[in-house]
Formats: structure tokens, C-alpha cells, sequence
């Protein structure tokens, strides 16, 4: 039954889910491969927490099919629940609770044997940086140190899939900083990891692949590399030379993948060239190539990188389901 194999760890086929006349996810079709650190974002209401709650086994489907590593998530939950370890947005409430008992707790949920739980917490607790407050009421806790714990406790059974519902929402920038280191050292470890978030530069930070959501519907997905491709396909690239700018100008018009060639402001005695460009990089390499065969005294050649607002911005239109 199991897709060890697959390509895709967490797939989701045409899903929806309605409540009422709301429609929360309309025909989504996810694919996170195997390894990955997969970032799904978009605005509030868009559908993030109901995906990964109908991806936990925690609400079904209205239709579609959702599958963790080839189980069904609403033929097979059990073997589905072994695989994932799930953290939601809140971390509930606790009072009364050392640390690791806490641990504790949900190790035995995951029926992990007593003799084994007291090393398993250890490590955990390592992992998490929280050895020195294992004897600590939860309660007392910082929000930051609550995320790490509650990171913790996905981990108590080993899962191979990580689903966590905005893991870093709430902390300083410090505790943002940790979490996020965690999540790559949990990467490092094997785990494939999906995981929301609204923070954009954590998510570009670490991610190797990107889905962005919106009233429901999935409108980008893929590696970080071709999401920018696939929403901002006009690359901006700035040519300084000494001298010589109409002979670049007009060479750079005959050329495949220039779209446009506009003139900038002068900097530092430097004639400033803008070159709108649509081709890949080798069709880039090829540009300068020939700028520096045709003997023109190019100084600097450098691509405008958009970064991931820029992206969010152009996927996006600022509505909810």
C-alpha cells in the first residue's frame, strides 16, 4: 500500500471542502515531493489551516482525495496518523504539566513503551534545546519556547512527514530564527516538511518549494526557481559600460529574449543600460557573451533579483474564500 517510492509524499487530487455555502478548498491538487521543505502560503481565509487539518485526518473532505504517502487520508487514517506528526496553530492548554511530562503524555498517546520514553524525552528535549527547563511547569514557558516543545512533540514517534500549521506565528525574531533552524535540522534528518506560514522571509529562507493559495485555489506551486519564473517571467538586467551605449543598444534589440531596452541615469560616469529579458540563464550567459565579443566595454552586468513578496504580490489579489 505504501508509495515509499513516490515521488510525491503528500498529494491532494481535485479536494474540497465546503461548509455550508463557503467554500473553503476548491479543487486543489498539491504535490510535495519526498524531502522537501515545503512552504504554503497565502492570505488569511485562504484555505491553509483547513488543508493541513483535512491532511491530518481531522476533518474530511467534501470531495476529492487527499494521500500521505500513498494512504488515503480518509480510507486509511490510522496509517496515516503514524506517519505525520502534526502541530496546529495554538498550542492549547496544559496547566499543571512539567515539561517532560508533557512529553510524556503524548509519547504514551503514540503507544511508545514506558521503559523507552525517559531517553526518547532526552532527546527530544536536546533537540528542541529545552533540556534545562525539562523540570518546568508548560505554563511558564515563553511563547517560543511553547512552539519548540510543541515541535517536540511531533517528533515522539518518528514521523517521516512533518505538517505544521504556522509554526513561528506569534514569536520575536529571535524565537522565528530557532524555529526556523529547526525545521531545516528536522530536513536534515530525513523528515519532509509542509508547513504555513504568512512570515514570507522564513519561508523564503529555508524552503525549497513554494504553494501559494487564495480563496481556495492553489494559483502557484513548485520549486522557488520556477515559481519566479512562472510569475515574474521578465528578468530586468542592468548594463553598465564606459562608453559606446548606442552600439549596445542596438545589439542588444537584435538579440532573442530582450523585450525591451531602456535607458537609465548615469552613475559615476557609467552609461546605464535596463534590458527586460525572457530567456534562461544559458540565453543570459549567451547575452554577455556577445556584448563582450562585439568589444564593448561593459563594466558591470547584474539581474534585479525579485524576491518573494514581489512574487506573493503577483500571484495574489487580496481575497478570501
Amino acid at each position: 500500500m505504501s508509495a515509499a517510492g513516490n515521488e510525491y509524499v503528500i498529494e491532494t487530487r481535485g479536494l474540497v471542502k465546503r461548509y455550508g455555502k463557503l467554500v473553503a478548498v476548491d479543487d486543489l491538487w498539491l504535490q510535495v515531493p519526498r524531502g522537501a521543505i515545503y512552504g504554503f502560503v497565502g492570505p488569511n481565509g485562504a484555505g491553509k489551516t483547513t488543508t493541513m487539518r483535512i491532511l491530518a485526518t481531522l476533518i474530511p473532505p467534501t470531495a476529492g482525495e487527499a494521500f500521505i504517502d500513498g494512504y488515503s487520508v480518509t480510507e486509511h487514517p490510522r496509517e496515516v496518523r503514524r506517519r505525520i506528526g502534526y502541530m496546529p496553530d495554538f498550542f492549547g492548554v496544559y496547566d499543571d504539566m512539567k515539561v517532560w511530562e508533557y512529553l510524556d503524555f503524548f509519547a504514551a498517546c503514540y503507544e511508545i513503551p514506558a521503559r523507552e520514553r525517559p531517553a526518547l524525552i532526552d532527546d527530544l528535549l536536546a533537540l528542541v534545546d529545552l533540556t534545562h527547563r525539562r523540570d518546568d511547569m508548560v505554563e511558564k514557558l515563553s511563547r517560543g519556547m511553547k512552539q519548540r516543545l510543541s515541535l517536540a512533540r511531533t517528533l515522539a514517534h518518528d514521523p517521516d512527514v512533518l505538517i505544521l500549521d504556522e509554526p513561528a506565528s506569534g514569536l520575536d525574531p529571535r524565537a522565528r530564527i530557532e524555529v526556523r533552524e529547526l525545521l531545516v535540522e528536522m530536513a536534515r534528518m530525513g523528515k519532509t516538511i509542509f508547513f504555513s506560514s504568512h512570515i514570507l522571509a522564513d519561508v523564503a529562507e529555508i524552503c525549497t518549494h513554494l504553494g501559494i493559495i487564495e480563496a481556495g485555489n492553489l494559483v502557484a506551486q513548485g520549486t522557488m526557481e520556477e515559481i519566479r519564473r512562472q510569475l515574474l517571467p521578465v528578468r530586468e538586467i542592468t548594463i553598465a559600460l564606459l562608453d559606446r551605449v548606442e552600439d549596445a543598444r542596438r545589439i542588444l534589440g537584435e538579440m532573442t529574449g530582450v523585450a525591451q531596452v531602456r535607458d537609465l541615469p548615469d552613475e559615476g560616469g557609467r552609461k546605464r543600460l535596463r534590458v527586460d529579458f525572457t530567456g534562461d540563464d544559458a540565453a543570459l550567459s549567451a547575452l554577455l557573451q556577445t556584448l563582450a565579443q562585439r568589444g564593448l566595454p561593459v563594466v558591470t552586468f547584474s539581474e534585479e533579483m525579485r524576491d518573494l513578496e514581489s512574487v506573493f504580490m503577483r500571484a495574489t489579489r487580496g481575497i478570501v474564500s
